[in-house]
């Protein structure tokens, strides 16, 4: 019998069972560049959880002097910080629904329709959103000063508002620019009216869009400073009180806030992450 010489170098693996090849070394520098970017972001959120359980006996909570769980039990123990949280809650709450509503019906008139104007509303609100907020609060304030509205808790309202439309609209009109009008045609040929089209066809599928928009408008208005500190008046809300308690010393219940205002987030980007993949 005779032997054929094969041409491959010898250790050359001769099917596709060999060993996969390796990546390259900027690949391996990139993902590590990528988790050190990462844990640099993530570090002030972790020692802001990790002094929630500092037992701390000084007015300053920034030297580790023991672990405890005694300031979840005392949470709601300064009643100044609690309404300003409350404060803070109730109007990013009312923020998301005023502000996700304007911008939904925004965002899908942009994104549908074409009329007069509609190239000066997109650049009014590309301007809104890359305006600085310094400009944005003194803006607001001269504009209630001049029609003498009372600074507080309607004009925080009003203030975030007006910063957090642009942001839903442009999420959303970006969302309605992807769908196909054939659907709704079909449900109109199918005998929908306008109404039930909107329910059953059209405003499902621009949800993930609204649901986007409305959580970037609670985000944006729960830890704003620059534009309520010129609005806010008399109210306190959570980012003020921790600025004016920066001077005396932070207690340990803002750590706690805030870890679980950074807990409440993580569960609901969880949440709405399972949902968009089950859905697709």
């Amino acid at each position: 019998m005779t032997t054929i010489a094969s041409d491959r170098p010898a250790g050359t693996p001769t099917g596709g069972g060999g060993r996969r090849r390796r990546r390259p070394l900027r690949g391996r520098l990139l993902t590590i560049y990528t988790w050190v970017v990462i844990c640099w972001l993530c570090l002030p959120i972790a020692v802001m959880i990790l002094f929630g359980f500092n037992d701390t006996r000084g007015r300053y909570n920034n030297t580790w002097q023991g672990f405890t769980f005694k300031w979840y039990g005392r949470l709601f123990e300064i009643q100044d910080l609690t309404n300003a949280m409350q404060n803070s809650l109730i109007i990013a709450l009312l923020t998301t629904i005023i502000a996700g509503g304007i911008g939904t019906l925004v965002g899908l008139a942009l994104g549908r329709y074409r009329f007069r104007g509609a190239g000066a509303t997109n650049l009014l609100m590309f301007a809104a959103i890359s305006s600085p907020e310094i400009v944005m609060g003194a803006s607001l304030l001269s504009l209630f000063v001049t029609l003498s509205v009372p600074l507080g808790f309607v004009t925080i309202l009003i203030a975030h508002v007006m910063f957090s439309v642009s942001f839903v609209a442009v999420t959303v009109r970006a969302r309605v620019m992807t769908l196909d009008p054939a659907l709704e045609e079909a449900a109109r040929d199918l005998g929908a009216g306008t109404w039930a089209t909107f329910r059953y066809v059209t405003f499902p599928m621009i949800f993930p869009g609204v649901l986007a928009g409305g959580l970037l408008a609670f985000a944006l208005s729960i830890d704003d400073f620059v534009i309520t500190s010129f609005n806010a008046g008399g109210t306190m809300t959570f980012p003020l009180w921790i600025w004016g308690a920066t001077k005396v010393g932070l207690p340990p219940q803002v750590n706690v806030m805030g870890t679980l205002i950074f807990a409440g987030g993580v569960v609901l980007a969880i949440g709405t992450a399972v949902a968009g993949r089950r859905r697709g």
